[in-house]
């Protein structure tokens, strides 16, 4: 399944003598790595893997295995972009983040406000939701009724709003919340006055030199990764990459934001999601460019949700802390998963590497077991590169 690529010897001498110490070049490693993903492809049955591998700031290794398009046998490379769902989070998290920065909003702020209209668990109304309950997850909304529209929440479209909500007060108990995310995502629009997908690319992805974005229409569609999921065995083509040219009539400015998907629309490549993961390893900075204050970035790492019977994993502001997925190494990112996709980015400050993985779809999804893709392929990079 994998492509191949054959160099002259020459160029491959030339290349070392140019590079000198770039652990690219480490040969035993990236084969180690090859093997690795050649691995989990067997055991998971994926259509196709992406895979990159950070060290002190530097991209080390990239690798593919499979195909971009299982109709047409396309082999998958490293720049192809996928949807990478909800690692999506926290680039609207980032963003949330420079805002408060810039001085204008903070995270103890009622949403309401931002917003410009309320907001309210209706079990408890007196108890305002604030942004650091939205991005923690903890605001007590639910995504039961649906999360890609703010009228779900909205009491001039759906009165009390109730079947959008929890029966516990807001910042008291956790629940994953997408709906959460594209309200962030809007506020983010409103505060910049500018459309959510401009306002991320200006101010993250433009800036660390992506190639990346919300908005399908601004990328170029031949890179798009196709998307399957899988029942019984059998591989279904997912509708992941839908056009929103057709609603840009009737947008309004800081509520339609959710078309974009602020909780899951960043369509990305393993090697650019690496370099954005590298940014927040170091930090907040890539390569000179410092898109967050360390304080800020390290405000998205801090646990403001400690799950229960986890052994000290918890949730930050869209990232994650993992404190059992590498046993004696604490790792901080994010998995995604919709329309048969996996990814995951995972990094370890302590040692100063990270891990991005990407798949298209797999047969062998075992989430009761814990032992599932995601999981799997952090593990397997690190053993192959990195331990």
């Amino acid at each position: 399944m994998k492509k191949k690529i054959i160099v002259p010897l020459l160029l491959i001498v030339v290349a070392v003598l140019l590079i000198g110490g770039n652990r690219l070049c480490n040969c035993q490693g990236a084969a180690y790595a090859d093997k690795a993903l050649e691995a989990l492809a067997e055991t998971h049955g994926n259509i196709g893997i992406a895979a990159a591998v950070v060290k002190d700031g530097e991209i080390i290794y990239t690798g593919t295995v499979g195909y971009k398009d299982l109709e047409t046998q396309e082999p998958l490379e490293a720049t192809d972009l996928f949807r990478i769902a909800s690692v999506s989070k926290s680039f609207t998290a980032t963003a949330i983040m420079q805002l408060i920065q810039e001085g204008v909003l903070s995270l103890d702020d009622d949403v309401s406000d931002l917003i410009g209209f309320p907001v309210r668990n209706p079990n408890f109304p007196d108890t305002p939701i604030t942004l650091r309950m939205i991005l923690s997850h903890t605001s007590s909304m639910s995504d039961k009724s649906g999360y890609f529209s703010l009228k779900y929440i909205d009491p001039k479209v759906s009165g009390d709003c109730r079947e959008s909500f929890n029966d516990y007060a807001p910042g008291t108990n956790y629940e994953y919340c997408n709906l959460g995310y594209n309200l962030a995502g809007s506020i983010v629009e409103r505060l910049t006055d500018t459309r959510f997908d401009v306002a991320i690319r200006n101010r993250v992805i433009r800036p660390l030199g992506l190639n990346a974005g919300h908005n399908v229409d601004s990328l170029d569609n031949e890179l798009f990764v196709s998307l399957y999921t899988c029942e019984d065995g059998k591989f279904n083509k997912s509708a992941a990459y839908a056009s929103t040219a057709n609603k840009m009539d009737d947008y309004q400015m800081g509520y339609t934001a959710p078309i974009f998907s602020p909780t899951g629309g960043v369509k990305i490549s393993a090697v650019d999601l690496a370099k954005y993961m590298t940014m927040h390893l170091q930090g907040g900075v890539f390569e000179n460019t410092r898109i967050l204050d360390e304080a800020s970035e390290m405000k998205m790492r801090e646990a403001a949700w400690v799950y229960p019977n986890l052994n000290g994993d918890a949730y930050g502001f869209a990232l994650e802390t993992y404190k059992n997925l590498i046993p004696g190494k604490t790792l901080v990112g994010h998995t995604g998963n919709a329309y048969g996709l996996y990814s995951v980015f995972a990094f370890c400050p302590e040692e100063n590497w990270g891990i991005v993985a990407i798949t298209n779809g797999c047969k062998a999804y075992n989430e009761d077991s814990g032992d599932f893709f995601t999981n799997d392929a952090v593990r397997r990079l690190y053993e192959s590169l990195l331990k």
